[in-house]
């Protein structure tokens, strides 16, 4: 079902707001876009052959969270304990090709597919690293606000050029 424009537009308002919070280091108040039944998976990419059904594996992902871990993870994000991110990196989220549809059933929520491109740079080196990739997300209406309820990631990687994944995307 076609997305009413005042609503297309508050995705992403959303979705940009969600960005710089990530991007300003300010995970806790990301936390708080979450639904509680919040999901957020980033399936492996295998390469396979052009008649294969899907290009992401179906049993092994580079992360499988929900509210709950991610809340871990933003404990630890502000811990000393945070080694692979202290000092933390410099990340940046490119938006973009935002597309949304809505379920007849579920007018409370809507499904969009964007494109990202996320920069990644580390202590004072002119070096830097990128992920890109298609995000599958879905905000809920909450109390009159939007949560982000469902996070799919799929990379265009089949190997992931960084050290770690210990940035949120």
């Amino acid at each position: 079902m076609k997305v009413p424009f005042e609503l297309y537009q508050e995705g992403i308002e959303f979705f940009l707001h969600e960005a710089e919070l990530i991007d300003t280091g300010k995970f806790k108040d990301w936390l708080g876009l979450m639904t509680d039944d919040f999901s957020y998976r980033i399936p492996v990419r295998v390469t396979r052959e052009k008649a294969a059904p899907t290009e992401f594996s179906d049993l092994a992902s580079h992360m499988d969270e929900t509210k709950n871990t991610m809340e871990i993870r933003v404990l630890r994000a502000y811990s000393e304990y945070n080694w692979a991110e202290d000092p933390a990196s410099r990340t940046r989220h490119f938006l973009t090709n935002f597309r949304a549809q809505m379920d007849q059933n579920a007018k409370n929520e809507i499904h969009f597919k964007t494109n990202f491109l996320l920069y990644r740079g580390k202590f004072d080196l002119p070096t830097f690293q990128f992920l890109s990739g298609e995000k599958h997300d879905t905000i809920r209406r909450v109390d009159g606000e939007w949560k982000l309820s469902k996070r799919l990631i799929l990379l265009d990687h089949a190997t992931i050029p960084m050290n770690n994944l210990a940035i949120f995307i």
